[in-house]
């Protein structure tokens, strides 16, 4: 008697958001060109709408347009990020110096409710509580959606940063 074994390879979908910046170029076509990209890997389900913002870090340059996603994938967190960078190189991003001016630049704010910590990533992202380019976007889709790590909500991480200079620029479909 002969008994087989079928093994399986079971995909497990994981909602993220992920922000969207730019400050080079046509910056609403770098935007629009990202989301076009991101499937099939990286499903996008929400957008919020694209906000103008000041620069931030380094603050003698373009300002940004900004947004955030609400997205489906099957990826793990590295191949994620990996896939991410991949997109932004092959949409014109060039390395420069930290938070210099881009032509695109797609991170991973939260992947469902994990908190990771390695040498190249950070989940939720290190510092998003403290930018508010993220945070009002990142509210438009999930104001009540907790930080895993510090226990508030995008809502209440909101209120505690500066949004002066950040204004409403358009909608993506």
């Amino acid at each position: 008697m002969s008994i087989s074994h079928k093994s399986e390879f079971i995909q497990m979908t994981h909602v993220v958001y992920l922000a969207l910046g730019t400050n080079l170029g046509d910056r609403l076509a770098n935007l629009r060109a990202a989301l076009d990209t991101l499937p099939p890997a990286v499903r996008v389900l929400a957008t919020s709408p694209v906000y103008e913002t000041p620069p931030w870090g380094y603050t003698d340059q373009p300002p940004f347009l900004n947004m955030v996603i609400r997205a489906a994938t099957d990826l793990p967190p590295a191949d994620l990020l990996t896939y991410l960078k991949r997109l932004e190189a092959d949409l014109g991003r060039t390395p420069t110096f930290r938070y210099g001016p881009r032509q695109i630049d797609l991170d991973i704010l939260f992947y469902d409710d994990l908190t990771l910590e390695t040498p190249s990533l950070i989940i939720p992202h290190p510092r998003l509580h403290e930018r508010p380019f993220v945070l009002v976007p990142l509210a438009d889709l999930a104001p009540d959606l907790r930080h895993p790590a510090l226990g508030a909500t995008v809502r209440e991480l909101l209120e505690a940063v500066d949004t002066s200079g950040i204004h409403r620029y358009a909608d993506l479909p």
